[in-house]
């Protein structure tokens, strides 16, 4: 494996798959093909030691202890925190908050920004490819706040509409725009810096939910110039349970807290308290901390392989499924975004998504099936839901090939 930081090199695919114990199992007698990353990703050993380490060697609760093992925990608990601003190329590591996943940190951002700093009257901006976590947290502070919601399309090829986005810009109302990073259905990309350009020229802020695009390409949010970033750790080879919300630390401050409890105070009295600075005074009560640990491992895991060559495997895998997936008779790809990462959806005619995935999985091809948490995108595609497949850096070109020959037999049974 390669050291982030160097020229891009080949990834040994084979050492890397090494790495992840469970890859060597079989799955109904056959060798399992793990295509379903993007719901969650496989963990590698490094993950699995860090975590185990420290529950063997070093627990205790952070921040509120004052003995050995309580400070040696409370420092691997902060280290990952640095991790993850190194990830995100933070200005500040006081700007990473840590949450349990993508989802709560949107919830974050929706409660403590949106009825903490916006107006009754104002909008917020999502769009047809959002995932339900970026999606209904805005409908409830539409409802309980006054806050005007509104739909950016996409085009056919489902990549962002910015004509249309920039006509929902132009009243001035908008105060957020949130927005994924990369869609979890059609593998877009987001023009994220054109996109921050974009929405700063129009008064607003931006957030965008990379869930997905963290795990295959490096983000830099200072880059991008976004407003708020989220990402959970399970998808990128860590454990569930962890994730983080990035935001600009003026923004952090003009925010109320969004959970109470112990360790986001500074001081409690029956009269009133008073809030920790940030980020702990978003991070209510003991947080996640071996899974923070986890997440410290899996994100200097990824480093040690290097975005550069992670980003050109998964291209490559990319194009090679769809160059033979499109030769199969009857099946249909969703999406044909110029910029697109390693997740296709698709349907195969006169079988049922369900019934492809359970007849894949016979063969020890494991899919997904159904909408994704992306309803409204289904919707917007015509069709109540899709098979996907999707890509790691553990994944082989030889599995996209077993993903084609598992189709045609499914093909042929249905036939």
């Amino acid at each position: 494996m390669m050291n982030a930081g160097r020229d891009p090199v080949a990834l040994d695919v084979a050492r890397v798959r090494a790495d992840f114990p469970i890859l060597a199992q079989k799955v109904h007698g056959r060798d399992l093909v793990f295509l379903d990353s993007a719901a969650s990703a496989q963990k590698p050993r490094a993950v699995i030691a860090a975590m185990t380490a420290a529950m063997e060697t070093q627990y205790a609760n952070v921040h509120r202890g004052l003995h050995w093992m309580s400070e040696r925990t409370t420092e691997a608990y902060e280290a990952a925190r640095d991790a993850v601003a190194r990830l995100l190329n933070a200005r500040d590591r006081h700007e990473i908050v840590f949450t349990r996943n993508s989802t709560e940190a949107i919830n974050l951002v929706a409660h403590s920004y949106g009825h903490g700093v916006l107006r009754p009257g104002q909008a917020v901006v999502i769009s047809e490819m959002e995932h339900h976590s970026n999606i209904v947290p805005w409908q409830m502070l539409r409802d309980a706040h006054g806050v005007e919601l509104r739909i950016a399309p996409i085009t056919e090829a489902g990549e962002f509409d910015l004509e249309s986005l920039s006509r929902l810009l132009e009243d001035g109302k908008v105060g957020l725009v949130a927005l994924t990073h990369m869609s979890n259905v059609l593998g877009t990309y987001a023009p994220a810096a054109r996109l921050a350009r974009l929405v700063h020229a129009h008064g607003a802020k931006l957030l965008l939910d990379g869930s997905q695009a963290i795990v295959h390409r490096k983000v830099d949010v200072q880059e991008i110039d976004c407003d708020f970033y989220v990402f959970t750790g399970h998808k990128l080879y860590g454990p569930t349970g962890i994730g983080a919300l990035w935001a600009r630390r003026e923004l952090l401050e003009r925010m109320p807290p969004f959970l109470g409890g112990g360790d986001m105070i500074a001081s409690v009295s029956f009269a009133r308290s008073k809030w920790a600075q940030v980020p702990h005074k978003f991070e209510a009560g003991t947080p996640a901390i071996l899974e923070a640990i986890g997440l410290a491992a899996a994100i200097a895991y990824v480093e040690a392989i290097g975005y550069p060559a992670i980003a050109a495997h998964e291209a490559a895998l990319t194009d090679h499924a769809l160059s033979r997936l499109a030769a199969i008779p009857g099946l249909r790809i969703f999406g044909a975004a110029q910029d697109r990462g390693g997740v296709i959806s698709f349907t195969l005619a006169g079988a049922h998504p369900h019934d492809v995935a359970t007849l894949l999985d016979r063969q020890g091809i494991a899919v997904r099936a159904g909408h994704h948490c992306a309803e409204p995108l289904m919707y917007r595609l015509g069709v109540e839901s899709t098979a996907r497949a999707s890509f790691a850096l553990y994944t082989t070109p030889a599995e996209i090939d077993a993903l084609v020959e598992g189709l045609l037999r499914v093909s042929e049974f249905f036939a």
